[in-house]
């Protein structure tokens, strides 16, 4: 019986919390008798296969013990293979049906896994490459939202170049390809905004800027799109700080279990209006950019219903799954949605519509055209 891939961790800032994710998921699905592979992404980009019984400490000062090394193949017979990598060694593709990525920021969650996997053969849960790669660009993402008449927050592009902010301060100067709380300075002035692009290395690949408003908290939900498109309740998740401070990486992933175990109010304790409102964007932002596998909706909200959708977090901690709470699911049972889901659902569409050669053919020689 062939089984099924849990990918984790990778080169990003997120990677611990990407184990923490991938643990849990092949806990659930093995608690269930699922035949599951667990594949560990190192720093390094290697691939390993690990024990399904690994715990988190185990990955702590690098490669568990007793790891394999496997690689990822492309092409007509692509996909995980064990033993020497190159084309005269002895190796043997890993009977894998589907894999489950549970990899948090970098390029597990910008599109490059994805296309990988793509390329390779592999159905895969979660974002497609371009849904993943709109996710992750926080400039991108607003654009988009800014287009469908949904309400954001200013965001401008900040780099060396930036002479001014269009807008008054404080202001919160984000990763523009980065998570929701790693990097994230909030500032008082233009000089010092500058003063972090160099200080502060997620900020180092592009960095946006956006006004800070203290007096607006965080609410957010899951939504998936199969087999129909269903929202979660709605969070409001807690700040360890006081009132007015960011909702940091500490808050969210420093209980034991990443996003599982962070303090939160659910359901929200809101207005029927405010969350009448959300799930209009939520369902509006789904529909735009393709839902697949669970997307978190991240939105910021004041007391006196100003709301503005902040961001789309396409492989979420712990894949958001304490949030399906009404009916109640079972993170085994999601992850079955997900995994029929990836099989069902093709991830990309590949076509050569009108690439038969009637353009060669009528072409003279590259070689005139060169000299």
């Amino acid at each position: 019986m062939a089984a099924v891939g849990v990918v984790f961790g990778g080169r990003s800032p997120e990677h611990d919390i990407s184990i923490l994710t991938g643990l849990q998921a092949v806990r659930a699905l093995s608690s269930e008798g699922v035949p599951v592979l667990p594949i560990y992404w190192t720093k390094q980009e290697e691939f390993c296969q690990v024990a399904v019984g690994a715990e988190a400490k185990d990955f702590a000062d690098g490669l568990p013990a007793k790891s394999v090394p496997i690689s990822l193949r492309l092409g007509a017979d692509g996909g995980f293979y064990s033993g020497a990598a190159g084309l005269l060694s002895k190796s043997k593709r890993l009977d894998i049906d589907v894999v489950v990525n549970c990899c948090h920021g970098g390029a597990g969650e910008d599109g490059s896994l994805q296309g990988a996997f793509d390329l390779a053969g592999i159905h895969y849960t979660g974002p497609t490459a371009r849904a993943a790669a709109l996710g992750m660009d926080k400039l991108a993402f607003a654009g988009v939202v800014r287009d469908l008449g949904i309400s954001t927050l200013d965001r401008i592009l900040f780099d060396a170049n930036t002479e001014s902010i269009p807008f008054q301060g404080p202001y919160i100067v984000k990763p523009r390809y980065g998570g929701s709380s790693l990097g994230i300075d909030v500032v008082e002035d233009f000089p010092t905004a500058k003063m972090r692009l160099s200080a502060n290395v997620h900020l180092r690949f592009g960095a946006i800027v956006e006004p800070y408003r203290p007096e607006l908290y965080d609410l957010q939900l899951a939504v998936r799109s199969y087999p129909e498109l269903t929202l979660s309740p709605l969070e409001k998740p807690q700040k360890g700080g006081t009132k007015g401070e960011i909702l940091s990486y500490k808050d969210k992933y420093m209980a034991g279990e990443g996003m599982a175990t962070a303090p939160r109010e659910l359901p929200a304790q809101v207005s029927d209006d405010v969350v009448k409102r959300v799930r209009e964007v939520v369902v509006k932002i789904a529909e735009a950019i393709g839902v697949r596998g669970v997307f978190r909706v991240d939105f910021l909200a004041s007391d006196d219903g100003q709301l503005y959708l902040n961001e789309v977090n396409t492989i979420p901690g712990s894949l958001s799954h304490y949030l399906w709470i009404s009916p109640k699911l079972s993170f085994a049972d999601q992850l079955k949605l997900y995994i029929k889901e990836a099989k069902s659902s093709p991830s990309r569409y590949a076509n050569t519509a009108g690439a038969d050669g009637t353009v060669l053919r009528s072409a003279s020689s590259v070689a005139s055209k060169l000299a």
